[in-house]
């Protein structure tokens, strides 16, 4: 990615955890390294292409006037996110807060904060069995789409698929969603399952009837075993449930564990089904 560059910024603002600095207010510097391409721009010497700093720069001094927390951490991340919300052509943030009249008492030059985010890839699976399953998937779309930190790109057909495991249950409607997201990989998860939740999903029987079910199947080309999270979905390659509607909106989305597409895993599912 090419890269757009504000240096300090000099806002005054009223952010911090002592009364003084509530009241009295101090300067902050904001340095944001922005991700974007800048080809487009470039060819065709149209600002409509690119993201008109003069502007960010306003809105990056509203936001950061009109808001308030104790901690430059809260006020890099929050600003962060209002940032990447602001233009699609954002890929991605170097964001350096920095607060060089902190009310320390010593000498000293500057304290900053400086985070980094972006945007990543995620394929999920959903899938319900229980209540309206149309209505509950249909709600659950709309709970995504409007979640700041989550863009829908795709979204498949539903489909009616016979259970899998527990056999003795309803058949399922399953699709899948191309989304992009800031949130990190556990973070996402956090977020599914409380929309599992608020659709009144019980974990009780292995496989069993569910109201909602959320599976990250893919992030990015990201790899992880933990306690709490394995990605890419440990047997999503088994599940043609899965495999149909993630075709059908990508089919070259790669399981870099099994180094196939979706396509290529479906291939092999329906051959080994055949025998």
């Amino acid at each position: 990615m090419d890269k757009i560059k504000i240096d300090n910024l000099r806002i005054f603002c009223n952010h911090g955890v002592y009364e003084e600095e509530k009241r009295n207010g101090q300067n902050f510097y904001v340095s944001a390294m922005l991700h974007i391409d800048t080809y487009p721009a470039g060819i065709s010497d149209r600002l409509d292409k690119s993201v008109n700093y003069a502007l960010l720069c306003r809105e990056i001094t509203d936001f950061m006037q009109k808001n308030r927390y104790n901690l430059i951490e809260a006020v890099a991340n929050n600003l962060a996110a209002h940032i990447l919300a602001y233009s699609e052509l954002i890929r991605g943030i170097d964001l350096k807060i920095s607060k060089p009249e902190a009310p320390i008492g010593l000498p000293f030059e500057n304290i900053s904060v400086e985070i980094h985010r972006e945007w990543h890839t995620a394929y999920i699976a959903v899938g319900s069995n229980m209540g309206d399953s149309r209505a509950i998937i249909t709600e659950a779309f709309d709970k995504l789409a409007s979640n700041q930190a989550i863009r829908i790109i795709k979204k498949s057909s539903l489909i009616v698929t016979k259970p899998y495991g527990v056999v003795e249950q309803p058949d399922f409607l399953n699709g899948a969603v191309k989304l992009e997201t800031y949130l990190e990989p556990e973070d996402l998860l956090d977020y599914l399952n409380l929309l599992e939740k608020e659709a009144g999903r019980t974990r009780e029987i292995h496989w069993g009837p569910r109201t909602l079910d959320l599976d990250i199947l893919l992030y990015d080309e990201l790899i992880i075993n933990s306690e709490k999270l394995t990605i890419p979905h440990i047997d999503m390659a088994n599940r043609s449930f899965v495999l149909q509607p993630l075709c059908e909106i990508a089919p070259y989305a790669y399981n870099c564990r099994l180094m196939k597409t979706a396509a290529q895993m479906r291939e092999e599912l329906e051959s080994r089904n055949e025998r």
